[in-house]
């Protein structure tokens, strides 16, 4: 998989945002059918958000068609969960705040493509060894997106997940209730349902 480097991606994203605040969102204002597209077109910033996660969308796009195996089907999934986003963004006509809950889904959805297809250097990455079992191993990368994200890895399984509110430490939220706490060398794994089973982690 390609990994674009961290100064070329912040560039694609600072051009996609300065065009926004020119052009407009990446789709037809015209042809906007929806309440949450109709407040992207009259807001400036949420325009410039989505330019940028256009190009952080086409970057994934890049990304898919490079891998050795199973190219076609990376780039179809990409694409129907792209669909589905959109469709998730739309949804914020029925929130209470909408603008807030469009944002929230820009930012949530910039994070997971970076983090998905690693299209940006880590800021670090960490080897967790769980239950004292060094067979038991959950390898974290982390990435400053506008949105904290990490990409988690446990033996064949990859997920993604986003920095939630916390009491304390760090606590990253994946998929189907997958997660990960962190208290400085200590983690807490959580896997995900139905098993759900908590794992206490030290880094390796």
């Amino acid at each position: 998989m390609t990994r674009i480097p961290l100064s070329l991606a912040l560039l694609m994203m600072a051009a996609g945002s300065g065009a926004a605040a020119q052009e407009g969102p990446t789709f037809d204002c015209a042809r906007a059918e929806h309440e949450a597209e109709t407040i992207i077109c009259n807001d400036a910033e949420l325009s410039a958000l989505d330019r940028a996660l256009g190009a952080t969308f086409e970057a994934a796009v890049s990304a898919a068609r490079g891998l050795d195996a199973g190219a076609e089907a990376a780039e179809a999934e990409l694409r129907a969960t792209q669909c589905g986003w959109i469709g998730g963004r739309d949804d914020c006509w029925m929130a209470d705040d909408k603008r807030a809950c469009i944002v929230e889904s820009y930012r949530r959805r910039e994070a997971e493509l970076v983090a998905t297809y690693q299209l940006m250097e880590p800021s670090s990455v960490a080897t967790w060894t769980c239950d004292g079992d060094p067979a038991n191993e959950v390898t974290t990368y982390f990435y400053d997106t506008p949105l904290p994200s990490v990409r988690i890895e446990r033996g064949d399984t990859v997920d993604v997940g986003t920095l939630a509110p916390s009491g304390s430490g760090s606590l990253y939220e994946g998929s189907f209730g997958r997660s990960i706490w962190l208290h400085g060398d200590e983690a807490t794994y959580r896997e995900a349902d139905p098993d759900g089973a908590e794992v206490s982690c030290t880094t390796s």
